[in-house]
């Protein structure tokens, strides 16, 4: 079946809104690991702007599934993981001054540092994930690194179809990318702007195992609670991988 991550970065940039203890997004994963998903993300960032050191070790320690710690590829955040020991790491472009992440990472003019900077991961048994775009050389460069798995970019797919534009051909590039990551031996992950107009398309892509989903959700259980949020997306992914 296809899994579901949720990203909890959100419930977090709420509660710092304020400079208050809440909303907790540590709450927010358990509320969204009884609705049914798979996984939890965070993202730590190296300005701190949503999620807060503490709140990977507390996720660590009172979470029952998967915990993927999404970072940038620096010294930093290689040692707060190497700590913290997630169940795997994702590693993502950042950028201070972006509000959110811009692309994949361009893991082929990376390569000689991502080499060394994966090794550490590999030995702890925490597996590597590479957030990249759907482009034959970088998901074969990915390989190349020792990745476990890529992540595939879907936010220009996904930002097509909101706009009402046509979205085949990035669909296509998708299909295509998924297609030759998993006939390489990598895992085939999805995220990035995934709404409930967007996810089909995606879900039903068979070589894609899991999809992070985390803006999106949070936004909806404003208006329907994180439990119904989660339960409906779950729904279109099942219906969509069904056919």
């Amino acid at each position: 079946m296809l899994r579901l991550g949720l990203n909890i970065d959100h419930i977090a940039t709420l509660r710092n809104a304020r400079g208050e203890y809440y909303p907790d997004p540590v709450k927010g994963a358990l509320i969204g690991i009884e609705a049914g998903v798979d996984g939890i993300t965070a993202h730590l960032r190296e300005d701190r702007r949503h999620i807060q050191d503490e709140d990977l070790y507390r996720l660590k320690s009172e979470i029952s599934v998967p915990l993927n710690f999404e970072m940038a590829a620096t010294s930093e955040m290689q040692a707060i993981a190497l700590d913290v020991m997630p169940n795997a790491v994702c590693l993502v472009p950042e950028k201070r001054e972006e509000v959110t992440t811009e692309g994949g990472l361009d893991v082929m003019s990376l390569k000689a540092d991502l080499a060394d900077y994966i090794r550490p991961f590999k030995r702890a048994s925490i597996r590597v994930s590479l957030f990249i775009d759907p482009e034959a050389e970088q998901i074969k460069t990915a390989k190349e690194l020792g990745a476990d798995i890529v992540e595939l970019h879907t936010g220009t797919y996904c930002h097509l179809v909101l706009e009402g534009l046509d979205a085949e051909a990035e669909l296509l590039r998708l299909k295509e990318g998924a297609k030759l990551a998993e006939s390489i031996g990598l895992e085939v992950h999805a995220g990035h702007g995934i709404s409930f107009e967007s996810v089909g398309a995606i879900a039903a892509i068979p070589q894609i195992m899991e999809l992070n989903i985390g803006h999106f959700l949070i936004g909806e259980s404003v208006f329907m609670g994180l439990d119904a949020a989660v339960k409906k997306m779950r729904l279109r992914m099942n219906e969509a991988r069904a056919q």
